[in-house]
C-alpha cells in the first residue's frame, strides 16, 4: 500500500443508531475500494468489523473498529462506532481523531435515539456531519418522514444532495442535485449508469439544486457575492461552498444509499474523497497551551486513541499521526511517562486484518504492537515538549459491586478488569477499602453485563454482581462527655488506661474550646496541644490535649489519637467513616506498672464511641448533581420518577431542542437509574451525574440503616 499525503487522507466516523447499517456500509465501502474481494454480512458473522465473538453473538457493534479503503486517489480511514449509548466510549475516542462524521439513518425509522445522542456529541466537538439515509430498499422505507425527522432533530442545516427515484423493492436510482444527473444501479456491483434526470423529476431536482446553491453560498462571503450577482453558482463554486460549510457545520449534506445492495455507496465515497475535509483542513489539535499543525514537515508525534487485546497477538495500540511522519522502527518518547518506545512495526488496520506499512504521515490512522508501556490517551513524539490533551470521557452512570465466585481468584479478577479498563476507559474499577467491595462503574447495565460476559467466557472467571454499598459518613450534632477505663489483669503485667473526653461538632473557623456545660456540670478546658487532621475521606478531626497535672503522661497521647482514628475509620453507628469532630481529652488515670500504649488506645477508642452515641449522631449520605436531557413530551414522567428518588430539583431550561432538568439526588436513590430512564423516555433521554456534597439522611432512613447494621453485626 502506498503512503498517502495528508491532503489525500479522509478520516470518517460512522455514527448512528444500532441497526442503522453502519457495519454493512463499512463493508461495502471496503469492497468498492478493493480492500476486500467479497462482502460479508452481519447475519453471517463474517464482516471485517464486528469481528469479536461477543459482537457476533449479540449482532451489534460493541467496540469501535478501525478500517480503511482506497478510492479516487484518497485513503478513507473508517471508524465504525457502536450505536448503543452504553458503548459511547468507542464513539467518543473515535470522534477525537475523526475529521468528519457520517451519520447513518435507517429509512424505516427516521432519526432514532442513537443518532440524536451522537449528534449532541458531534455538535459539542464541532465535527462536520454528512447524512446517509440507508435501507431505502426496504418495503417500509419512508423517505419523506426520515427527512422530516432529520430537519426536526438536526436543524435547518440539513440539505438534500440526493433524493430517491422510488423507495422499497424498486429502489435502484437516485437523483443527484450537485451533478444534476440520475445515477441508476444494476445489481450489487456498485457501478451506476449516469443519465439525464427524467422530465417528471426535473422540477423537483431544479428546486433542490437552487436550495443547495443558496446553502453553499451562505458559508463564504465571496460565494455569496457571486450568488447575488449571477443568481447561481458553478458546480465547482458549489462544491467549494459545501466543503467550507461542512467544516463550519453550516451544512449537513444528505445522500441516499442501500448499503446491503451497494446502491449509492460509490457516489457517496466519491463525495467523501472530494469534499470531506482532510486532517489539515480542520482546527489544529491542542497540546497544552499550543496548537500542533497537522503537517508532514513538523516534528513526529502521535496520539493513542484506542487500546485492544487479541489472542495470539496481545496488545494492539491504535493511533493518529498528529504531525510529521512516523516511520517503521522509529524511536519516540512517551511524554506522559517519559519512557522511550520503539515502533518496530506499523500497520494500516482493517478490523482484525492488518497491512504492514513502512510509514504514516500527519493525519493518518494506524496501529502498532509490542509497545512496552503506552496506553490510551498518551502521546509519543520525537521531542519532549508535545503532549496532546486527553480525551474527556463521560462520567459513569451505573455502578455495581463485583466479586469472584472463588475466593482464590481475586488477583486474576483484578488483572482482567485492568485489561478491560485499558480497552474501554469508560469502565471505572475501584477497590473500596471503606465499603470492602470492588466497585464497577460504567455507562449502563448492559455495558457492565457485557463486561461480565468477557470475564465468564474469555477470562474463564466465575463472578457475580452484588448490590454496591453506599459510602455514608457519620458525624455529630452536639457536645457530649464520656469516660472509659480499660483494665485487664492476667498473671504478670496487666493493662490499665482511663480516658475522659468531650467531643463536639467541628465547624470551619470555630474557636478553640474553653468551657463546656453538659448535664448541669461545667468543664473548664485548658488547651495544651492541638492537632488538626484533614481526613482522607473528607472533613476534619481536631484533637486537643487538655491534660492538666499529668493525669495522663504525654507519651500516651498519640496512642489515644490512634484509638480515635480507628473509630473514625469505622464509625460507631454503621461502620462508615466519621468526620468533622473536635475531641478534648481533659482527664484520665494511669497505673505506674500496667499503663501502656495499647491500654490508652483502647480506652480512647471506647470513650470516643460512647461519647459519639450521646452527641446527637447523624448519618450523612452522598448527594449527586444530576443533569437530565429529556424530550418535552416525556418531561412529566421523568420529573415524577426523580421526585420518587428524593430529588430536589434545582432548575429547568431548554437545550438543543430538549428540556434540561438539574436536580440533587442521593446516590442511594440512583440505583439502576440509567435503565429506568431509558424505559421511561423510550431511550431518548440521557443524563450525567457528578458528586456534589454530603447531606443528612432523613430520620426514617437513618433508623433503617442502624437496624440493618445491627443485624449484620449479629450475623458476623
Amino acid at each position: 500500500m502506498k503512503t498517502y499525503s495528508t491532503e489525500q487522507i479522509k478520516n470518517i466516523l460512522l455514527v448512528g443508531n444500532s441497526g442503522s447499517g453502519k457495519t454493512t456500509l463499512a463493508e461495502t465501502m471496503l469492497f468498492n475500494g478493493g480492500v476486500i474481494e467479497r462482502r460479508g454480512d452481519v447475519n453471517s458473522k463474517n464482516t471485517v468489523s464486528d469481528f469479536k465473538e461477543i459482537e457476533q453473538t449479540n449482532g451489534n457493534s460493541i467496540f469501535s473498529s478501525l478500517l480503511y479503503t482506497e478510492y479516487n486517489n484518497a485513503k478513507i480511514n473508517i471508524l465504525d462506532a457502536p450505536g448503543l449509548d452504553d458503548f459511547i466510549g468507542g464513539v467518543i475516542s473515535s470522534m477525537h481523531v475523526a475529521d468528519t462524521a457520517l451519520m447513518v439513518i435507517n429509512a424505516q425509522n427516521g432519526v432514532e435515539v442513537g443518532a440524536e445522542i451522537h449528534n449532541r456529541y458531534l455538535s459539542k466537538a464541532g465535527k462536520p456531519m454528512i447524512i446517509a439515509v440507508n435501507h431505502l430498499d426496504h418495503e417500509k422505507a419512508n423517505w419523506d418522514k426520515t427527512i422530516e425527522t432529520a430537519k426536526e432533530r438536526f436543524g435547518s442545516n440539513v440539505a438534500l444532495v440526493q433524493f430517491p427515484v422510488e423507495t422499497g423493492a424498486g429502489f435502484n436510482a437516485v437523483v443527484d442535485v450537485i451533478t444534476m444527473k440520475m445515477y441508476k444501479y444494476q445489481g450489487d456491483s456498485g457501478k451506476a449508469d449516469v443519465v439525464d434526470i427524467p422530465a417528471n423529476l426535473a422540477d423537483q431536482a431544479s428546486a433542490l439544486h437552487s436550495e443547495l446553491i443558496e446553502k453553499a453560498a451562505e458559508n463564504d462571503e465571496t460565494l455569496m457575492e457571486l450568488f447575488f450577482a449571477n443568481d447561481t453558482l458553478t458546480e465547482e463554486e458549489m462544491r467549494k461552498g459545501i466543503a467550507e460549510g461542512l467544516i463550519k457545520r453550516g451544512i449537513f449534506p444528505v445522500f441516499c444509499v442501500s448499503a446491503k445492495k451497494n446502491i449509492g455507496v460509490s457516489r457517496l465515497m466519491e463525495f467523501l474523497s472530494n469534499a470531506a475535509p482532510s486532517p489539515s483542513d480542520m482546527p489544529a489539535p491542542k497540546a497544552g497551551n499550543k496548537e500542533i499543525k497537522c503537517d508532514k514537515s513538523g516534528p513526529a508525534s502521535l496520539f493513542v486513541f484506542k487500546t485492544s487485546y487479541e489472542s495470539h497477538v496481545g496488545e494492539i495500540i491504535y493511533f493518529k499521526v498528529m504531525s510529521g511522519e512516523i516511520k517503521e522502527a522509529a524511536d519516540l518518547i512517551n511524554n506522559n511517562t517519559q519512557n522511550k518506545e520503539r515502533l518496530s512495526q506499523l500497520f494500516a488496520a482493517a478490523g482484525k486484518n492488518r497491512v504492514k506499512v513502512t510509514s504514516l504521515v500527519a493525519g493518518d490512522l494506524g496501529a502498532t504492537v509490542k509497545l512496552k508501556a503506552t496506553k490510551t490517551n498518551q502521546t509519543l513524539a520525537s521531542t519532549s515538549d508535545i503532549k496532546f490533551d486527553a480525551i474527556a470521557f463521560p462520567e459513569p452512570k451505573f455502578r455495581t459491586a463485583i466479586k469472584p465466585l472463588s475466593e482464590g481468584d481475586e488477583e486474576k479478577l483484578g488483572e482482567a478488569l485492568q485489561k478491560m479498563r485499558e480497552e474501554d476507559p469508560t469502565i471505572i474499577v475501584e477497590y473500596s477499602k471503606e465499603l470492602k467491595q470492588i466497585i464497577l462503574s460504567g455507562q449502563g447495565e448492559y455495558h457492565l453485563n457485557i463486561l461480565k460476559w468477557h470475564l465468564d467466557n474469555i477470562y474463564k472467571l466465575g463472578t457475580e454482581f452484588v448490590k454496591p454499598r453506599i459510602p455514608y459518613r457519620e458525624t455529630i450534632t452536639k457536645s457530649a462527655q464520656a469516660d472509659y477505663r480499660h483494665k485487664k489483669q492476667s498473671g504478670g503485667a496487666g493493662q490499665f488506661g482511663e480516658v475522659h473526653m468531650i467531643i463536639e461538632p467541628y465547624k470551619e473557623g470555630s474557636a478553640d474550646p474553653t468551657m463546656y456545660k453538659l448535664d448541669g456540670k461545667e468543664y473548664k478546658i485548658s488547651v495544651r496541644g492541638k492537632e488538626e487532621i484533614a481526613l482522607p475521606w473528607g472533613g476534619k478531626l481536631v484533637y486537643y490535649n487538655c491534660i492538666v497535672g499529668g493525669s495522663i503522661d504525654a507519651r500516651f497521647m498519640p496512642a489515644i489519637l490512634k484509638g480515635l482514628m480507628e473509630k473514625m475509620e469505622e464509625g460507631p453507628l454503621t461502620g462508615s467513616y466519621a468526620r468533622d469532630i473536635k475531641v478534648c481529652v481533659y482527664d484520665g488515670k494511669m497505673h505506674p506498672v500496667d499503663s501502656n500504649e495499647i491500654s490508652f488506645r483502647l480506652a480512647g477508642r471506647n470513650a470516643f464511641s460512647q461519647a459519639f452515641k450521646k452527641a446527637g449522631p447523624k448519618i450523612l449520605e452522598p448527594i449527586y448533581e444530576v443533569e437530565v436531557l429529556v424530550p418535552s413530551d416525556r418531561m412529566g414522567d421523568v420529573m415524577s420518577d426523580l421526585q420518587g428518588r428524593r430529588a430536589i430539583v434545582q432548575g429547568m431550561s431548554s437545550e438543543s431542542g430538549f428540556e434540561k432538568i438539574t436536580a440533587k439526588v442521593p446516590l442511594a436513590a440512583m440505583d439502576r437509574y440509567s435503565t429506568s430512564l431509558s424505559s421511561i423516555s423510550g431511550g431518548r433521554a440521557m443524563y450525567s451525574m457528578r458528586f456534589s456534597e454530603y447531606a443528612q439522611v432523613p430520620g426514617e432512613i437513618q433508623e433503617e440503616l442502624l437496624k440493618a447494621y445491627e443485624e449484620e453485626e449479629q450475623e458476623e
